[in-house]
């Protein structure tokens, strides 16, 4: 499985969190020209997803609360409560040493570096299971990755997928002062293009059916 690089580090997937899965998935299809195949849901975290191939090991990950889960508090993670438009508000690397990451991104926010566990049932009934620095709740846009270890189930996300003629060009973030993620960037051995702006954001560029598309 080959996976795109951000400098040493692999890229795992691209979290595109949506107010409603269905019609976030309608609306992509018209905009990639490919449709997300639905992926299962999240029972501790209280969302579902759906996903799109990316190619190279990667995968774009439409994510969207369950509103059929009632056993979660909110807010959830990934900014599902305080969002404001469709967006892309997370990304994820690889990560076999999990320890180490966390210490580096416990140095950007404390908050950041807890490990946790977490698994999901596939739409075919398989289960997945992980190790993940866990992400907040909030903010909306986390420019800082967490990271995901896959070593405890058989089959990655991506490897589920069918190929969608869709491959990541790249995936950049626009912050009011870059300088701020430079230094953990640095140590955890990434290198993500950030663009000066007052707006946080991730944004995506991908070759797809439809062309070659930002989200």
């Amino acid at each position: 499985m080959k996976s795109i690089k951000t400098t040493n580090r692999l890229l795992d997937h691209i979290v595109y969190t949506v107010q409603d899965l269905e019609a976030a998935t309608l609306t992509l299809e018209k905009k990639l020209g490919v449709k997300a195949v639905f992926g299962g849901y999240h029972p501790t975290q209280g969302t579902k997803n759906a996903l799109i191939n990316l190619d190279n090991g990667t995968y774009l990950e439409l994510l969207a609360a369950d509103d059929l889960n009632m056993n979660i508090l909110t807010p959830r993670w990934m900014g599902i409560d305080i969002l404001t438009k469709d967006q892309i508000t997370r990304w994820a690397l690889k990560s076999e040493q999990l320890e180490k990451d966390a210490e580096i991104v416990k140095q950007y926010l404390p908050e950041m570096g807890n490990i946790t566990g977490g698994s999901r049932n596939t739409a075919n009934g398989s289960l997945l299971k992980w190790q993940l620095i866990l992400p907040l709740a909030k903010p909306e846009v986390e420019l800082m990755p967490f990271m995901v270890d896959w070593s405890q189930t058989e089959t990655h996300p991506h490897d589920a997928l069918p190929h969608m003629d869709c491959k990541l060009i790249e995936l950049y973030g626009t912050h009011p002062d870059p300088d701020l993620l430079r230094v953990t960037f640095k140590n955890l051995g990434i290198n993500l293009r950030i663009e000066s702006n007052k707006n946080i954001s991730l944004k995506a560029i991908i070759q797809c059916p439809n062309g070659v598309v930002e989200i």
